[in-house]
């Protein structure tokens, strides 16, 4: 078993082990769940030292023949069970490593039905990991689908009031996005051979240890003059052959020369919106938003905290590594629509939390702010934009878990979450009045943190793409920028009407009894706070090892996009 693959299993042989124990013993649980995390962050902390950035590619790959179906008279189809890591997810398995990590120490306190809720969260866990490693679609999807039903169950379950409305909205909205995506990944089954095992069928090699370039060129060669028989052919989901144009059969849904429409929308464009749709239900992007407050609100603060900083990264790396790179002609005819919403995320998450009295609705609608950050760097199609992006969704997975650790501090307290019920909380608890400062300011982009060189590179990139590529026009940029002074406002008249003045609070019974943040809680958001300081201030730390497969994606996603718009004209 390789290192990525311990990733996967360990929680899934921690639940195992967990659900043996018997009843009187399931507090144990928590101890396997806080071993099989720390066995996670051991493994990615390792990844990260020995993963060489100074070229792009993927490292640490597990490549592994897993189903072959014969499809008869159309051939047969082959996936893999195929892991990797690359600039673009490197980062992204620190991040959830580290808050899975902060997710158990979150949930130490939880008193009923333990061993459902670690069973739940181990099998979250395993997902999670899989979804930024897995590099066949297939087996991504698979993923995806699993986190469904753990996160639908812990909202459902442990949430607050309306917790089943929350839970079913999720579930939903999720099942809407999957079934565009499955869509697609039926097109693509029956559109993209693998060549190594092609050429095995037609007699060219005898195993994939003898594939190679030349092979995979005869063997485009054949397929394009059509000499060989569709009852030869192996249809793959491996993503860096999807990403090929050259392993699409002449004739095929997704060919570039196919004449098929859908709604009067060329077949591969359609590919893109649906897989763009998909994916941006995940993020959550305007219009698709609106799951987001309400389970966030309802959900238990260590499921918030999942939710916020890795489900919905999930969703924009799914947009980056599946939408643009399969489809990268949808990329630049669809770029100013993408941009377009992501500034409407940015303008209309920021007025909405401005607006909003509770404290987790307040720092959702932020969320979705912040991602429209990402959607906007990625629209831009700029090495700048797209590293930025990147960059942002790990700075937010960050920030968006240290917001919902303290917004759970408070809720624990005093059972309350309205804005308007806290006054001069810094009299009373200096040193979460400090974390919370903290957070803020890296929240709304001050200098110094993290959220700050996420959005600086973004709108560079935003600002950059009409002279580089003629993609964006420069008011998507400027009216960004603005999302950042409202992001501002809410942010600072938050921790002024909660923090500063005379100390009150609606409950006059919890006066006297509210205690400051406690070990426990500071060893969960010390280190986030660290981790933004850090790489707000030397961000060479994640650049470094993210920039040359970064670069290199984006300059195939313009180059190939261009290309193939040409050639659809």
């Amino acid at each position: 078993m390789g290192l990525l693959s311990i990733l996967i299993f360990v929680p899934i042989l921690a639940l195992f082990i967990g659900l043996v124990l018997p009843s009187s013993k399931s507090h144990l649980f928590k101890c396997i769940a806080l071993a099989s995390s720390l066995v996670q962050v051991g493994v990615v902390i390792g990844l990260l030292c020995n993963y060489c950035g100074c070229s792009s590619g993927f490292r640490f790959t597990e490549n592994l023949d897993w189903i072959d179906l014969d499809l008869g008279s159309l051939g047969s189809i082959s996936i893999d069970y195929y892991l990797g890591v690359d600039g673009i997810n490197i980062f992204l398995l620190v991040l959830a490593a580290f808050i899975l990590l902060v997710g158990v120490i979150s949930s130490w306190k939880m008193k009923d039905n333990i061993k459902g809720y670690y069973s739940l969260y181990l099998l979250l866990s395993a997902a999670i990991m899989g979804c930024f490693m897995a590099l066949d679609f297939f087996l991504f999807f698979l993923f995806f689908e699993f986190m469904l039903l753990p996160m639908y169950f812990l909202i459902g379950m442990w949430g607050g009031a309306r917790r089943e409305y929350a839970s079913i909205k999720f579930l939903l909205y999720t099942l809407l996005g999957s079934l565009l995506i499955l869509i697609v990944m039926i097109g693509l089954s029956l559109s993209v051979i693998d060549p190594a095992e092609t050429a095995i069928q037609i007699g060219l090699i005898t195993s994939k240890a003898q594939a190679g370039w030349g092979v995979s060129a005869h063997v485009h060669q054949l397929l394009a003059q059509g000499g060989i028989s569709p009852s030869r052919l192996v249809h793959t989901f491996n993503i860096e052959y999807l990403t090929d144009i050259k392993n699409y059969v002449p004739g095929s849904v997704f060919h570039l020369a196919s004449q098929l429409t859908v709604f009067g929308i060329a077949i591969r464009y359609a590919g893109f919106l649906a897989l763009f749709i998909g994916f941006a239900i995940k993020l959550p992007s305007i219009p698709f938003h609106t799951w987001l407050p309400d389970a966030h609100v309802e959900a238990p603060t260590p499921v918030s905290v999942i939710l916020a900083a890795l489900l919905l990264k999930i969703g924009a790396y799914g947009i980056i590594r599946f939408t643009y790179g399969i489809f990268p002609e949808g990329a630049v005819h669809y770029a100013q629509a993408v941009g377009a919403l992501g500034v409407l995320s940015i303008i209309y998450g920021s007025f909405n939390a401005l607006a909003m009295q509770d404290l987790k609705k307040m720092i959702a609608y932020s969320s979705i702010a912040h991602m429209g950050f990402v959607l906007l760097g990625i629209a831009s199609l700029t090495a700048e934009g797209f590293n930025g992006a990147i960059f942002q969704m790990f700075s937010h997975g960050i920030l968006s878990a240290l917001l919902f650790l303290l917004a759970g501090v408070i809720y624990d307290r005093t059972g309350d979450r309205l804005i308007e019920n806290y006054r001069g909380l810094a009299s009373k608890m200096p040193i979460y009045t400090i974390i919370i400062t903290i957070a803020f300011f890296a929240s709304l982009g001050l200098p110094g943190f993290s959220g700050f060189i996420g959005e600086l590179f973004v709108l560079m990139g935003a600002f950059s793409s009409s002279s580089t590529n003629g993609l964006l026009p420069i008011w998507m940029a400027i009216v960004a920028t603005f999302g950042l002074l409202i992001g501002a406002a809410y942010f600072l008249w938050t921790l002024q009407r909660m923090f500063f003045g005379k100390f009150w609070l609606r409950r006059s019974d919890l006066w006297n009894n509210l205690p400051d943040i406690t070990v426990r809680e500071k060893l969960m958001m010390i280190p986030l706070v660290l981790a933004a300081i850090a790489f707000g201030l030397y961000p060479a730390l994640f650049f470094h090892l993210v920039s040359p497969s970064v670069s290199e994606f984006v300059a195939n996603i313009v180059a190939e996009g261009k290309s193939n718009i040409h050639f659809l004209k």
